[in-house]
């Protein structure tokens, strides 16, 4: 049946007049946002139907192959038992940046396959498909070109090892939204599986219309790809140094600004944020680091864990950053994940033991979600010839769900992946995303920092290249509770990015925002304003006074934990050990602190002292003592009775 009207339906079920028009935004009846989901239907089926077709009185046909959910606030038809085709999807989640999800299917007639409906997929607000990597190649700078090379290197193996490699060979099924490489569907291996050669032929095309500075390094690259000799580490690490180098020679701007805010209903903040105003603004750590936390186990629990996490991370973070600035060649990516980790299962461990010594137990255990951005400013030669002492990495990690977005002019994209109990059914390939949803548990948490023993403890670490301008947004779930931040961020960024509005009346804006929309909880919010472009807006002054935050100098001292506390309600699956973070195990071996430098790499970084402070030896917390003892000092006081003793004296 073709279609005489577009139209789509409220999402709220309570509406008494659910229909609209296609173009609106909000409900004309109960002024509810509109949901406008644009889906990728995979298969043959799908391209022979013309725009305007209705399938199921549902999916409404607006070019081929994308369809438009017009009733979205009901379920999607999903099989008790799901076809093998859908595995892959799930099981790379974590990799949602790039990677679509799959929504539901649709059934066709007898004997033809399912119709594979595909959310996340690179298709715009007004349902246009991003365009090509092929085809967007020349218009784009040499440092994205590489990058983008970057990013298809790192999904080779993931996608290798669950069949579906040649998804990464199909060039109009990679697409580019800005920096970021993304897939229109899975395309499962018929036969034979390719190969790194393979990659490197489907690559020479590229090549050919490559930027000038970089045209004669990549096409050496490519031709050891299309040799049978080469490795994948070699390749890796010959296009690292080369992004690098290309990186650094973009100027870049960072400005920083956050806070906590209690919220209008909670008599205690739990949250916990670096940096905020009362912060030095001399600290060699701004603006590289910034931290969110969210605290679990009410007063005295959830906000000594927020503030043990931040405190102990930025004297870390501080040694980490020294020891990069040391060294005279480039550490690898994976070297510097390995240390980040290291850091997590320390601050970890120090929740854990605090928990342990107060005979703190199930509910009663405290605990803190974190996510946290550090921007490491490695050394690097240019393609230039001349040495830049930034090659503007980024790293990000996260545990629970607190949250992280990249936001410039054109798009808002979530970088991280909530450590909640709907997204672990998905990672297990237990169920799509959408049923997942439906659990009266689905937000519970299944990872925190101090819940359990480091060994327990998979951070999603994740690394990228600063090469545009934008905003990174680090909040609590007091401000990303019912998509507000997706809702609504060009209101509240844009006005950052175009010069129209101070980063720290942003701040307050976000906020204010929250306080109204989910004021039940706790929010905190950090804004890092990235600047590569040459040409700088000038900053304007703040116009009103920034939001009351709570303090959290280093001189201030944590409270004694004195009474008994409990875990949030949606925090109860962390204590499911055998339901949860047990099972979750079987899927990946646990990373372990790194002690040596990893194969080829001589750089030495601080893996190594992060390690031996988790074994117990007192050989770490002197280094950390040397980075900063009256700092470190405050974080020995606070460590259990039994770990006090390995804390080097006063000076």
């Amino acid at each position: 049946m073709i279609s005489t009207q577009q139209i789509i339906s409220c999402i709220n079920p309570d509406c008494t007049n659910p229909i609209n028009s296609v173009e609106d935004r909000v409900c004309a009846n109960c002024q509810t946002p509109l949901v406008h989901r644009y889906l990728w239907a995979s298969g043959s089926l799908p391209a022979t139907l013309s725009p305007g077709t209705k399938v199921m009185d549902r999916y409404e046909v607006i070019t081929q192959q994308v369809w438009l959910d017009t009733q979205p606030g009901l379920s999607p038809t999903v099989p008790e038992e799901l076809p093998k085709i859908v595995i892959p999807y799930l099981k790379l989640y974590q990799e949602r940046l790039h990677i679509p999800e799959v929504y539901g299917l649709v059934s066709t007639q007898e004997g033809a396959d399912d119709i594979l409906l595909l959310e996340n997929v690179p298709i715009d607000e007004v349902g246009q498909i991003y365009p090509s990597i092929a085809e967007a190649w020349e218009q784009v700078t040499a440092v994205r070109q590489v990058y983008w090379l970057w990013q298809i290197l790192q999904l080779w193996t993931p996608l290798l090892e669950l069949g579906v490699a040649q998804s990464l060979l199909v060039p109009e099924n990679l697409r580019s939204q800005g920096w970021c490489v993304r897939l229109l569907e899975l395309h499962q291996t018929e036969s034979q599986q390719p190969n790194l050669q393979d990659l490197g032929q489907s690559w020479q095309s590229l090549v050919v219309s490559t930027k000038t500075p970089v045209a004669r390094e990549l096409e050496d690259i490519v031709q050891q790809m299309c040799s049978s000799e080469v490795e994948l580490d070699t390749i890796t690490t010959q296009l690292n140094a080369l992004l690098l180098s290309l990186a650094a020679e973009l100027p870049l701007s960072l400005t920083l600004a956050g806070a906590t805010d209690i919220g209008p209903e909670l008599r205690q903040n739990e949250d916990n944020c670096y940096p905020i105003a009362s912060n030095d603004p001399d600290d060699p750590i701004l603006p590289r680091l910034s931290i969110v936390c969210d605290g679990i186990g009410g007063h005295q629990g959830g906000e000594v864990a927020s503030q043990l996490a931040v405190q102990s991370l930025k004297l870390q973070i501080r040694a980490l950053l020294t020891e990069v600035r040391e060294q005279n060649e480039l550490v690898s990516p994976n070297l510097l994940q390995e240390q980040l980790e290291a850091s997590l299962r320390v601050v970890n461990n120090v929740i854990c033991s605090r928990n342990d010594e107060q005979k703190r137990q199930g509910r009663e255990r405290m605990a803190t979600t974190l996510v946290m951005a550090v921007q490491v400013p490695q050394r690097v030669s240019t393609t230039s010839g001349w040495h830049s002492d930034n090659a503007h990495e980024l790293y990000l990690a996260n545990i629970g769900d607190s949250r992280a977005y990249w936001i410039t002019r054109n798009y808002c994209q979530l970088l991280t992946v909530d450590d909640v109990v709907a997204t672990r059914e998905v990672r297990l390939a237990r169920s799509l995303y959408r049923p997942a949803l439906e659990r009266i548990d689905a937000t519970a948490l299944t990872q925190a920092l101090g819940t359990k023993d480091a060994e327990s403890l998979r951070p999603l670490i994740k690394r990228f290249i600063l090469e545009e301008d934008g905003l990174l947004l680090l909040c609590s779930d007091g401000l990303s509770d019912h998509n507000w931040v997706e809702q609504s961020w060009q209101d509240y960024a844009i006005p950052v990015l175009t010069g129209q509005l101070a980063i720290e009346d942003a701040v307050r804006d976000w906020i204010n925002l929250a306080n109204e929309k989910n004021g039940h909880d706790n929010t905190s919010v950090v804004l890092t304003l990235c600047r590569v472009s040459k040409e700088y807006l000038v900053p304007v002054t703040q116009s009103q006074p920034p939001v009351e935050i709570i303090k959290a100098e280093e001189s201030q001292e944590l409270e004694e934990l004195e009474t008994e506390s409990s875990f949030a309600e949606s925090s109860q699956a962390l204590l499911d050990l055998d339901l949860t973070l047990d099972l979750d195990m079987t899927e990946a071996p646990t990373p372990t602190p790194v002690k040596q430098p990893i194969r080829r790499q001589p750089v030495v970084l601080v893996g190594g002292l992060l390690g031996v402070l988790l074994a117990g030896t007192s050989l770490g917390l002197f280094a950390w003592w040397q980075v900063n003892p009256q700092g470190f000092q405050q974080i020995c006081r606070q460590l259990p009775q039994r770990v006090q003793p390995l804390c080097p004296p006063q000076r």
